[in-house]
């Protein structure tokens, strides 16, 4: 499961109420402009200046109700003049033509403009459906749910990747925070989610398996700054994650963590934290100070649920600037099955913020069956 901003209709939406109130805006105008010149003197006129109020609209509106507010003003216009004259000069035909014609090219422009961004959306989706595919709802022993909650409407691209991969008796997940900014941090989010994809099934041993990761990363970082010599984004980036690795005989999680938020462990309305000491520095930065990525083992019994999730949960701040409480929530739903366990940490998340994330977040839940056989 992913939810985007576009499925946030249950909660109120700040930037919703914005755009409702900036509709306004363009009706006010006509409304004051109108009575403004009705109520000055026969030599003073105001109805030309009705033409500010679709090129307003335009700066905020679709084309359909630019075109609303683009025909209003032209009755307003025309309304003013009969009023005025009780009749409408040749000078006074001349000044609603104009007008006509320069709310024609707003409209056409609002279209287009439309049409740009419907397409520049599609192709973004497309791209954030390749690089963050939804993870199997089954694998092995497991069950699973992931969703994705971007902090802007227009995003579709955002810095949190996840992804599982079963393989050889167990089931390996990643889930990670892209600490760099614009085209560099999405180069680096597809550089580690392939590099996870292609060798999660390859590696026996969970610290290989990271180090190859740190390789994989930091080729990709030199393979930029060659491209692009002193470019403050390739410099400023890299990867805090959780690697874990849960086998599909055992009733143990193996974690290696590099500097990301410990995963949480569900169990009968507790919440334990898989803290495996001290973790490892983010990816990208390994070749600061030798690294052995020895992971935490951690028991994971059947009915128990692991929940793994990016800071932009934990960092959310209500009005009052206080952080969202992840591991008190959840302790309530403990019994949730993954997909209803990430239903209700999304929408306590966003009614916690007021509808409006800072930052992107990403969460996975994951239980382990009972055996059939037992």
């Amino acid at each position: 499961m992913r939810l985007r901003k576009g499925d946030r209709h249950r909660l109120p939406d700040p930037r919703r109420r914005l755009r409702r109130a900036l509709a306004t805006v363009p009706l006010v105008m006509i409304v004051l402009i109108t009575a403004a010149d009705l109520l000055s003197p026969s030599y003073v006129h105001f109805e030309p200046l009705l033409v500010a109020a679709p090129a307003v609209t335009a700066s905020f509106a679709g084309p359909w109700f630019t075109a609303g507010v683009a025909v209003i003003a032209l009755a307003a216009e025309l309304f003013i003049n009969v009023q005025n004259d009780f009749r409408i000069t040749p000078d006074e035909q001349s000044g609603l033509i104009g007008s006509a014609v320069v709310s024609t090219f707003i409209v056409l422009f609002t279209l287009v403009r439309s049409r740009q961004l419907t397409h520049a959306r599609s192709v973004a989706a497309a791209v954030q459906n390749a690089l963050l595919q939804p993870v199997p709802s089954r694998l092995g022993p497991l069950a699973l749910a992931s969703v994705y909650l971007a902090a802007e409407a227009e995003a579709r691209i955002g810095g949190d990747v996840y992804a599982a991969s079963h393989t050889r008796g167990a089931t390996r997940l990643i889930i990670g925070d892209v600490r760099g900014k614009g085209l560099p941090a999405i180069s680096e989010a597809v550089s580690l989610l392939g590099a996870f994809r292609e060798l999660a099934r390859r590696h026996a041993g969970l610290p290989e398996l990271v180090a190859d990761l740190e390789d994989s990363l930091s080729f990709n970082q030199a393979q930029a700054e060659a491209s692009d010599p002193g470019r403050p984004e390739t410099a400023e980036s890299f990867v805090t994650a959780a690697v874990l690795d849960i086998p599909d005989a055992e009733p143990t999680v193996n974690v290696v963590n590099c500097g990301h938020p410990p995963p949480l462990l569900l169990r009968g309305g507790r919440v334990i934290p898989l803290d495996t000491g001290q973790p490892a520095l983010p990816l990208g930065l390994g070749s600061l100070l030798e690294q052995n990525h020895v992971p935490g083992t951690f028991p994971f019994e059947a009915g128990d649920l692991l929940l793994l999730y990016t800071d932009g949960a934990i960092e959310a701040r209500d009005a009052a600037g206080a952080f969202y409480p992840l591991a008190d929530r959840v302790a309530a739903w403990t019994d949730e099955e993954p997909s209803a366990l990430l239903d209700r940490i999304c929408h306590d998340l966003l009614a916690h913020v007021g509808g409006r994330l800072g930052d992107d977040a990403a969460l996975i839940a994951v239980r382990r069956l009972p055996d059939p056989a037992t």
